[in-house]
């Protein structure tokens, strides 16, 4: 069933640890990696998958190929903190297909929002028209990002729910 809690053990972890950095790995190039059959390994994965710990898979693609574009990070504060408030808003930003990540933090603002756009021209216009929609916004921050020297494609499932080993 999608969604329920199954309790993971290391060979599991590192089918996913490998899925993440290879999605299109075969199933036997991963059995080999994890050290298990072919067989058995299929079934873990189609079980992962089944338990909703594999979402889906897509390819990760180098925008800077494709043009120009602008990451911003927005520090959002909302006037009233009613989970009504928190619902209209994320629901305004869940629509701009410029805002790719959406984080609801705590600390000094409501939300951290990372915008990819074509422009500064392109990120203003989004934030006049998210304003114009009166969906609670006190206040914003804009931080533009000069250069981003590195972005893991993968998180460290080993060490987050694995057997801590060192890394290599």
């Amino acid at each position: 069933m999608t969604g329920t809690r199954t309790k993971l053990d290391m060979i599991d972890v590192k089918i996913l640890c490998e899925l993440q950095k290879n999605g299109r790995i075969t199933n036997v190039e991963l059995a080999e990696l994890i050290n298990l059959s072919p067989s058995p390994c299929l079934t873990r994965m189609k079980r992962l998958q089944a338990a909703g710990y594999i979402t889906g898979y897509s390819a990760q693609i180098d925008i800077a190929k494709l043009g120009e574009t602008l990451t911003v990070f927005t520090e959002v504060t909302l006037k009233n903190h009613r989970h009504v408030d928190f619902d209209r808003f994320q629901a305004a930003v869940r629509k701009l297909d410029s805002c790719v990540e959406c984080h609801l933090v705590s600390g000094g603002y409501d939300y951290l929002l990372k915008f990819i756009t074509s422009g500064i021209i392109h990120y203003q216009t989004t934030i006049e028209n998210l304003l114009d929609q009166d969906v609670g916004i006190d206040k914003y921050f804009s931080f533009v990002v000069i250069k981003t020297p590195f972005i893991k494609s993968h998180l460290p499932l080993n060490k987050l729910f694995g057997d801590q080993e060192p890394a290599a």
